[in-house]
Formats: structure tokens, C-alpha cells, sequence
């Protein structure tokens, strides 16, 4: 399993963890919920009882045990008759009242109580919305009718219904930030350690290629082969090697970006790239041959090295690849279009492929494409991506750059 599966198949363990979590929260407060609500339509009942006591005797002690059960309750309740007429209220605002007569206030200081009706109606219809099946209560024998008590729920189970969202909210905000902040102290240690190793690589290959390069200009003068076909090409395979050497030089540095010919600049790489793979590939570079855009040759010549090394390693023997170059003039945009014949990509990985680690190949360590993003979007102000492809028929790399050129 390459470091990208294992990656993947990390985060959607965390995901299936994480979901269970919230799940047995939920499970766990609704029976909770439950419960209190069980809970709280009993009491409502027993006030209910309490007052249908209080009326029926004229017993001080049971008056006294029937206020205390009623006072006890904390849940918002009102009772009507059988004909839905509003008889008393429990656990409302104490600043309205029932009865159209004002009512003095209970202490000194205390405001006086105001009919309202209409608060009481639109409280009555909340306790309908949420309890549906009020309590019927029977009056006692020789009294003809019936009570209904409706009621609401009590501010602290309406709270603990809200509790796990606010609390997995909280919990899903903490473990965002904690998350953001250790991928972003993580990718700087891993930048930090790319960078040193770059460089430590570009200074290690500077002494053999210096012996590389007198070896050559040693064969020159012995052999008298100034103009030898493979002399010259193991001269430019050494400077190649002197701008690979660069290339690893220049990462973790900002590169000075200068106008070329997007155009020439991949047909230059193109022809020394095609004599160096096999033959029963063939390349092409086409399009505006005008367009002009920021480059660092080193660095930019390695993107399209990538870009078509993945593609020489897609095509399974026989096959074609296109480098397309155009422009967008309205929005100052290069495009340049590696195109390939090979097996495709499917359309799920489009955007796995550019992630450290991702190989379909049992050598490599899977960072081509990776640098290749890094490369265009942090050193060329740009864009990569998939722009489309089909498995068994091919796939089609976009890159955009800033146009320099006024007319493209």
C-alpha cells in the first residue's frame, strides 16, 4: 500500500470513528430526552391531580400537600375545560394574567399583573405543536366535564435537545483548528526537510559532474572528437545534469521569473526529451507559437519533464504525445495541454494523482506530479489539473499561466 492509500484509508477510518461518536451522543441525549420528557408530563399530571384535589377538599392539610405538589412543578402548563376554555396556568410569565380583573401584586414592589389573553392562546398553541395528546383529567364524582392539561417542555430539556449539536459544533470547530494548525506546523517540518535535502542533493552532484565535464573535454583532445554524435549527446546529458543540479539548488528560494516564448521553451525540451525514449512514441508540440509568459527555464523544464515522463509511463507500448499551446485573451491566460494516449486516469483520482505518495507503479516514490503542482502554483503563480480523461484512451493535463502578451 503506497503512503497516499494508507493516507486515504487513515482519514476515512477517522471519519467512520468520528461518526460513531456523534452518533452515540445523539442516541445517548434523545434517550436522555426521553426520559426527562416522561419525567415531566408525569409532573404536569400530578400539579393537574394536585389542583383537581385542592378543589375538591376542604381539608387545610390536603390544601396545603396539593400547593406544595402544584409549586414543585417547574414545567409550563395549562389547563382547559372540555370545551377549551383556559381554567388556570403554571409556569408562565407571572406578569400576565387569566382573568380580566388586574391582579395585586403578590409582594410589595412587585408589578401588577396584566390580562392578556392573546400570550396565553399563543403559548396554549406552542404546547398543542409539542405535545399533541394533552393529559385528561376526570373531575371528581358529581362534578359533570373533564380537564385537558397541555404543557411545555421546561427550559432545561429544551436546552439539553440543543445541547449535542452545540456541543459537536464546538467539538467539530476545536478538532478544524487543531487539525488546520497541525497539517500547516507539519508541512512546514516536511518543507523544511525537502528544502535541506535539495540542496544537500545539488551540492553532492556538483563535484561529479565537474569530473564528468573535464572527462568529456579528455576525450576531445585524445580521440580528436570535437564533432562525435555521442560525445555531443553525453555533453548535453552532462548539462542536463548541471541544470538538474540547479533545479534542487533553487528549491525552497523564490526563482526570478523572466518573458519567453511558452512555445519554444517546450519545443526545445520536447526535442531533447523524444530522442531519449522509445521510438514507438511519438511527439508533437503545436498551437500559438506567440504567447509569452514567466518562466524559470530550470524549473519550468522540469515541469514539463514530469508531466511527460508520467505520460511516456501511461502508454503501454504504441502511442502519442501532444503538447498543445493556447491562450485566452480576455482573461491573459496561457493553457498548455500535455496530451497522451495512454490508460487514463480515473475520474475519482483527478485530484489524488498531485498528492505526495501517489504511484501506480511498483518503483518510484510517487512525488513527480507533486513537485510538478508545487513547481506551477508556488514558483509559477499558476494552475495544474486534469483537465480530462478516459480510462483506456488517454488523459489530458492543463496548465495556466499569466499571459505576458497584450495580443493573445
Amino acid at each position: 500500500m503506497n503512503p497516499a492509500q494508507q493516507k486515504q484509508r487513515w482519514k476515512y477510518s477517522l471519519i467512520a470513528f468520528a461518526v460513531v461518536i456523534v452518533c452515540g451522543s445523539l442516541f445517548y441525549t434523545k434517550y436522555l430526552v426521553r426520559n426527562i420528557t416522561n419525567a415531566e408530563r408525569t409532573r404536569a399530571q400530578v400539579w393537574a391531580m394536585s389542583m383537581k384535589q385542592q378543589m375538591a377538599s376542604d381539608d387545610n392539610d390536603n390544601i396545603a400537600y396539593a400547593m406544595a405538589v402544584r409549586d414543585s412543578s417547574i414545567v409550563p402548563s395549562i389547563v382547559v375545560d372540555e370545551k377549551g376554555e383556559m381554567i388556570f396556568t403554571k409556569g408562565l410569565d407571572p406578569n400576565k394574567t387569566l382573568n380580566p380583573i388586574p391582579q395585586p401584586p403578590k409582594k410589595k414592589g412587585d408589578p401588577v399583573a396584566v390580562y392578556d389573553l392573546n400570550y396565553f392562546k399563543a403559548q396554549l398553541a406552542i404546547m398543542k405543536d409539542q405535545h399533541p395528546e394533552p393529559i385528561k383529567i376526570l373531575l371528581p364524582l358529581g362534578t359533570k366535564g373533564y380537564w385537558l392539561v397541555y404543557y411545555q417542555d421546561s427550559p432545561l430539556l429544551t436546552q439539553l435537545k440543543y445541547f449535542p449539536y452545540v456541543q459537536l459544533s464546538v467539538i467539530a470547530i476545536f478538532l478544524l483548528m487543531a487539525y488546520s494548525s497541525f497539517s500547516s506546523s507539519r508541512r512546514s517540518e516536511q518543507d523544511q526537510v525537502w528544502v535541506g535535502l535539495a540542496k544537500e542533493t545539488a551540492h553532492q552532484l556538483g563535484t561529479p559532474i565537474s569530473s564528468l565535464m573535464a572527462w568529456i573535454e579528455l576525450i576531445k583532445d585524445k580521440f580528436n572528437a570535437d564533432n562525435d554524435q555521442l560525445v555531443l549527446e553525453m555533453e548535453n546529458d552532462v548539462r542536463r545534469l548541471e541544470i538538474v543540479a540547479d533545479r534542487f539548488s533553487k528549491i525552497g528560494s523564490k526563482p526570478q521569473l523572466e518573458p519567453y516564448s511558452v512555445y519554444d521553451v517546450v519545443k526545445d525540451f520536447v526535442e531533447y526529451f523524444r530522442i531519449r525514449v522509445s521510438n514507438k512514441i511519438s511527439f508533437e508540440v503545436k498551437g500559438n507559437k506567440e504567447l509569452m509568459a514567466g518562466l524559470n527555464i530550470p524549473l519550468f523544464d522540469w515541469v514539463i519533464e514530469n508531466l511527460l515522463k508520467n505520460a511516456v509511463n501511461a502508454i503501454e507500448g504504441t502511442g502519442s504525445i501532444t503538447v498543445e499551446i493556447s491562450g485566452n485573451k480576455t482573461n491573459k491566460q496561457v493553457f498548455i495541454d500535455v496530451i497522451d494516449t495512454g490508460k487514463g486516469i480515473p475520474r475519482s483520482k483527478f485530484a489524488t494523482v498531485f498528492q505526495p505518495g501517489y504511484t501506480t507503479r511498483k518503483r518510484g516514490w510517487g512525488l513527480g506530479l507533486s513537485l510538478t503542482k508545487r513547481m506551477v502554483e508556488n514558483y509559477h503563480n499558476g494552475q495544474i489539473f486534469v483537465r480530462d480523461s478516459e480510462l483506456g484512451k488517454g488523459t489530458i493535463f492543463r496548465i495556466i499561466l499569466k499571459s505576458l502578451t497584450h495580443d493573445s
